[in-house]
């Protein structure tokens, strides 16, 4: 039989192999992330009927060559061109991610880890990141608890919408800031109800809360008060800071005031009835406050309608002396007793002193005075109508001060740093385990100025430092995921912070043509591909990177395939002519017999 038969049928074979190669390659042509094949041929083998010789120095006849009729063709290789970048398709989803660079995702079915460059991935039922296409669970690294940072380690299925993800846990305020302008001249600044500003806040459950402060002009240039007097819930609704103690600051300070005479007007105090008790008594000795009917321990919580009383007792005692401020101011003013140094008392204090001190039959706080002109009853007087001094205001907060030479912030309350604590930790215990929700807050003032701003100050205060530390924040809902360039995951919040979920690790293989396709996109490594280790690599550390959004086209070139698919066809037409003339020689030789 002649060779040339079976050269034409494994010629026939070789380029129908290459044509089925050629139709994969266009019927993958939008696969996503799809690498072409190419074929490459070889001679199958050679029959010798001579080998070659070498030349005879010796009688001079030259070498001959060999003398070889080949046997036909066999595919040499078959090649993917898996290195190959495709182009990007932009999908505008977030979870779909294309590798630039030689790296594969790493992805598992739970028994065996497979690689592949098809970023098409979405977040199952219970949170995990899988392929869309299989299902399989893309393979990363997680967060050491720690440190909150990517511990890279044996890969493991991220998953980044679990429960512990998908809100961020609140957190009390612990510092805060005042900055702006306080001008001398504002009338607010100046006034008995003096400058309010407002610092927001967080306790530890997320809950919203206003701390107001009073900023208050005093006689001494460039001196103020500065007084926490309010916190306000997020309804709005008042929180007793009455029993906390050091609340503002540390604790009672004094204001540098000319001192304020204040007159009678007629009415007196007096020690009447049986037993003995203190009255304040009009011109006419009408009773308009009854002291033997105050509770003067009752507070809004125990006993409001004792409270009340007590209020409207202070009221109208302030209103006798003409006092045109606050209540509260006049309770807070000061007088020095007799002693060296002298130490102030408040009217308040006083007041309670004095009906403490009849009621026990013992002298009253009342009594220190060194010149007897307080003006309320003393043991054994049975009435009085003296004038009485103030030397300052009292107050429960802190003494701010400023350079009267260049208007900047001196001090508050001796700190030039500018720090001052609020003790919002003794607020609201918990009954169960006697603690608070509430964090202590520094407060730093340095921020202030004393300029010139037509009368009007600009003071604001701002919860967290000046790098935005210690802010505090509510509870947070998750409201979106990113995957930067590293293939780190993060969370975003909506009240404004972020959380890092963990990062997509990537393989890379010394020979990745060598890896063997699996089917569905898939590869796994073989022996001339290069091993996983298991932990995988970041994909930046070779020059590669992640982009979201955007998937990888397949790498097929139509313009190629279909003019591989040309020289194929001519090649196979060019066989099959072989086979019809060898058919036609045998013909001929069978013929001779005729």
């Amino acid at each position: 039989m002649m060779r040339s038969l079976y050269s034409g049928v494994a010629g026939l074979k070789t380029h129908q192999t290459k044509m089925d190669v050629i139709g994969n390659n266009i019927a993958n042509v939008n696969t996503t992330a799809f690498k072409s094949s190419s074929v490459t041929f070889a001679d199958l083998m050679s029959q010798t009927t001579q080998s070659a010789s070498g030349a005879n120095a010796q009688t001079g006849v030259g070498g001959v060559n060999a003398r070889q009729i080949g046997l036909g063709v066999k595919s040499g290789a078959i090649n993917v061109n898996i290195t190959s970048q495709g182009s990007a398709q932009s999908t505008g989803n977030p979870f779909d991610i294309m590798i630039t660079g030689d790296n594969f995702f790493v992805v598992s079915d739970g028994l065996a880890n497979y690689f592949t460059r098809d970023g098409s991935f979405y977040v199952d039922g219970v949170g995990n990141l899988c392929m869309t296409s299989t299902g399989y669970n893309v393979m990363g690294w997680g967060v050491d608890p720690e440190t909150m940072e990517i511990k890279q380690d044996t890969v493991q299925a991220l998953r980044i919408m679990s429960s512990d993800n998908l809100t961020y846990p609140p957190e009390a305020t612990y510092r805060g800031t005042v900055s702006g302008i306080l001008d001398k001249n504002d009338t607010d600044v100046n006034s008995e109800s003096g400058k309010s500003i407002n610092l927001n806040l967080y306790d530890a459950l997320g809950y919203e809360y206003t701390a107001r402060f009073i900023l208050k002009s005093t006689d001494s240039d460039g001196v103020y008060s500065a007084e926490l007097t309010k916190l306000l819930d997020a309804k709005g609704n008042e929180i007793d800071i009455s029993g906390a103690s050091e609340l503002f600051g540390s604790g009672t300070s004094v204001a540098d005031e000319t001192p304020v005479t204040f007159n009678s007007n007629g009415f007196q105090w007096a020690n009447t009835g049986s037993p003995t008790h203190l009255e304040l008594q009009d011109k006419n000795g009408t009773t308009i406050v009854d002291f033997s009917a105050l509770d003067f321990t009752a507070t809004k919580d125990t006993n409001e309608t004792a409270y009340n009383a007590v209020m409207k007792a202070y009221d109208d005692i302030a209103a006798a002396y003409g006092y045109e401020g606050s209540t509260e101011d006049f309770l807070n003013l000061y007088i020095n007793d007799g002693a060296t140094p002298p130490v102030p008392h408040t009217i308040q204090d006083l007041i309670i002193a004095a009906k403490n001190g009849l009621a026990s039959g013992t002298a009253s706080i009342a009594d220190l005075d060194a010149d007897g002109t307080i003006g309320m009853a003393k043991t054994g007087s049975t009435t009085q109508t003296s004038d009485f001094t103030a030397s300052g205001r009292n107050f429960e907060g802190m003494v701010l001060k400023f350079d009267t030479d260049t208007g900047l912030f001196d001090s508050i309350n001796g700190s030039i740093t500018g720090d001052s604590k609020i003790y919002l930790s003794k607020l609201i215990a918990n009954a169960d385990d006697n603690t608070s929700n509430f964090s202590d807050i520094s407060l730093n003032w340095s921020g202030i100025s004393m300029f010139n701003n037509n009368g009007t100050s600009t003071l604001t205060a701002t919860y967290g430092d000046k790098d935005g530390i210690g802010t505090g924040r509510k509870l947070g809902d998750m409201i979106g995921v990113s995957i930067q360039r590293d293939g780190m995951i993060y969370a975003s919040y909506d009240n404004g912070m972020t959380k890092l979920l963990g990062q997509i690790a990537t393989a890379n293989f010394p020979n990745a043509s060598g890896l063997q396709k699996h089917g569905d996109n898939l590869y796994e490594a073989t022996m001339n591909s290069g091993s996983f280790d298991g932990i995988g690599v970041d994909v930046t550390a070779s020059g590669g990177y992640m982009s979201t959004g955007v998937l990888e086209m397949s790498n097929v070139d139509l313009s190629r395939e279909f003019t591989e698919m040309i020289t194929t066809q001519r090649g196979f037409q060019a066989n099959s002519r072989i086979i019809t003339v060898s058919d036609t020689l045998l013909e001929e030789l069978t013929n001779l017999k005729r």
